[in-house]
């Protein structure tokens, strides 16, 4: 049986902090855009926007961080419940962009929540690279990954992680099959930024979601890419618009029996006697024998 992931990616700006009011048309809006293209589908939607999408914040560093200050919440504060709520009764899983979380250390993270279409928060992920001096984030200090059951594992990584081919790896080495790269890149390296999409998916053989802001927050073109680095969808600009696919997973495992191309096979290039190799710069290593994907 396939493995089907309907996903819709929302290429729009960044809204004003979550108030209810603000919680309240970012539901309806989503119930339009799910009416025009969710209707009779019987695998839930998976709805992904930018970061900073609920939080949106502009000015002066010191105005950015004041704003962003105000929005502030624990991850389980009151917009998680609207947003739990907003995912249940739509059937959907939502990615709603990433959040400004305050942790009980007092610090602000820039998370990415997940929900799933019951109503639960399955994963946060809190970015691991802050865009500095850009970002007042704390820095997250793990990966995660989350299973949409009998379709497969989605990671998540947050527009500057991409950068460090070490995240995307990781994900793909806990077993992810589809990257969502959620981002807000407004400066001009967004077409940088693209082929980095296209080579994380090469390099790992998976799936890359980015969705990336609409003016004035970003610069949009948002993309898909298959396992191989083709691109499925793009947007061509930087004003609002919609971006919709069904990913089939089984792809992932195609590439990885066949190869890139029908030639690189990346995950299966050791032997269990090749010698390990040392990475110095990690303080870690590459053991042979360790070099498959999780489960």
């Amino acid at each position: 049986m396939p493995r089907y992931l309907p996903i819709l990616v929302v290429q729009e700006a960044s809204r004003e902090p979550g108030t209810d009011a603000e919680l309240r048309d970012f539901e309806a809006e989503l119930a339009v855009y799910l009416s025009d293209f969710g209707a009779g589908f019987e695998q839930p939607r998976m709805v992904i926007y930018p970061e900073f999408h609920l939080c949106g914040a502009s000015g002066t560093p010191e105005q950015r961080t004041a704003q962003l200050e105000a929005a502030a919440e624990p991850i389980d504060g009151p917009r998680d419940r609207h947003l739990t709520r907003i995912a249940r009764d739509l059937g959907i899983w939502l990615l709603p962009g990433t959040v400004c979380e305050r942790d009980e250390d007092g610090h602000l993270y820039n998370a990415a929540p997940v929900y799933s279409p019951q109503g639960e928060r399955v994963a946060a992920y809190r970015k691991c690279f802050p865009w500095r001096p850009y970002e007042p984030f704390r820095p997250g200090n793990r990966f995660e990954v989350f299973d949409v059951p009998g379709v497969g594992r989605v990671g998540l990584a947050v527009c500057y992680d991409i950068w460090f081919p070490e995240v995307v790896r990781q994900l793909a080495w806990l077993g992810a099959d589809v990257i969502v790269n959620q981002a807000a890149t407004s400066t001009c390296d967004r077409a940088q930024e693209q082929v980095l999409v296209q080579a994380n998916a090469i390099f790992n053989q998976v799936f890359m979601v980015s969705a990336n802001a609409a003016a004035p927050s970003g610069e949009g073109q948002s993309l898909i890419v298959d396992p191989e680095g083709h691109i499925r969808a793009q947007m061509p600009g930087a004003t609002p618009g919609i971006l919709t696919d069904v990913l089939n997973l089984d792809e992932v495992a195609r590439v990885r029996t066949f190869g890139t191309a029908g030639v690189n096979r990346m995950w299966s290039q050791f032997q269990e006697n090749d010698p390990i190799l040392e990475l110095p710069m990690y303080e870690g290593r590459i053991n042979p024998r360790q070099w498959q994907r999780g489960p």
